[in-house]
């Protein structure tokens, strides 16, 4: 049976965790001076013009390597709980992150032959 009084804490964090950046936004946008003029128009407002064009283009290896590094980095966080509860879950599971660390390994294959992790 479902309690609602267990989830108490769950609902007190929830509504001060949104209420915290609601309140900052509006008593920022209270509290700030507002100044119009055409430095706000510019660029940079630091009281310097601007030199050449503000429109930069990266190459995209720093963004594959960036999105590599999250994969693998998100894939320390799924494997966390399992390695906490190993003993509970049983050979089924243990097969299950076994095949899913092989796939993350495959992946990584892929990425690392098609030159994804090269910085240079």
């Amino acid at each position: 049976m479902l309690l609602l009084y267990e989830y108490d804490i769950f609902w007190a964090f929830l509504i001060i965790s949104s209420l915290i950046p609601i309140l900052a936004f509006f008593l920022s946008g209270v509290l700030a001076p507002i100044s119009k003029g055409p430095e706000k128009f510019s660029s940079y407002e630091s009281g310097i013009e601007p030199i050449g064009d503000a429109w930069l283009q990266f190459r995209i290896r720093y963004y594959m390597f960036a999105l590599v590094f999250v994969v693998f980095d998100v894939e320390t966080v799924f494997l966390y709980p399992w390695s906490m509860s190993f003993d509970v879950l049983g050979v089924s599971v243990f097969i299950e992150a076994f095949l899913f660390v092989f796939i993350l390994i495959v992946g990584l294959v892929y990425a690392w032959r098609k030159g994804a992790l090269e910085w240079s």
